[in-house]
């Protein structure tokens, strides 16, 4: 029999994959669909919302930012990297917050927006001692022991 803590881990483990795998897909679809002929991508319900989008889509960053969405989901559904697209996504997901929040807000949005910062926040979660690590203030070098 599983005890307390074993059965806590491995609901953890489970909804950590759930997690994983959810981000990684949306992610995967938002990238491959702006290279589909279908034209899913909204472009927003206000005016300023529409002129960012496509602000981005002629500058030609908007194909930049789907190609790194495709391979980061795709690494994501794979279970590989996870670290790395993880932080990828971190400035993904703050435009996609400000998008969803400020620029094009609504229920959906705010779900939206909500939803990928805290899918983002819990797959980082558990190297949160690295990611500490590296805001130490210190111009020590490192010794090779």
């Amino acid at each position: 029999m599983i005890d307390d803590n074993g059965a806590r881990a491995a609901r953890k483990s489970i909804l950590y994959t759930a997690t994983r795998l959810v981000f990684g897909a949306w992610f995967l679809f938002s990238g491959a669909e702006y290279f589909s002929p279908f034209d899913l991508q909204p472009l927003g319900h206000t005016p300023l919302a529409r002129e960012f989008t496509l602000a981005l889509i002629h500058s030609g960053l908007f194909a930049i930012i789907k190609v790194v969405e495709v391979v980061v989901g795709a690494l994501l559904l794979m279970n590989r990297a996870i670290l790395p697209a993880s932080l990828a996504t971190v400035p993904l997901t703050t435009v996609i917050a400000y998008w969803n929040f400020v620029l094009d807000p609504g229920i959906v949005e705010y779900v939206f927006g909500t939803l990928t910062v805290i899918m983002n926040a819990f797959l980082l979660w558990p190297y949160r001692s690295e990611l500490l690590a590296l805001l130490r203030w210190s111009n020590a070098i490192p010794s090779e022991n």
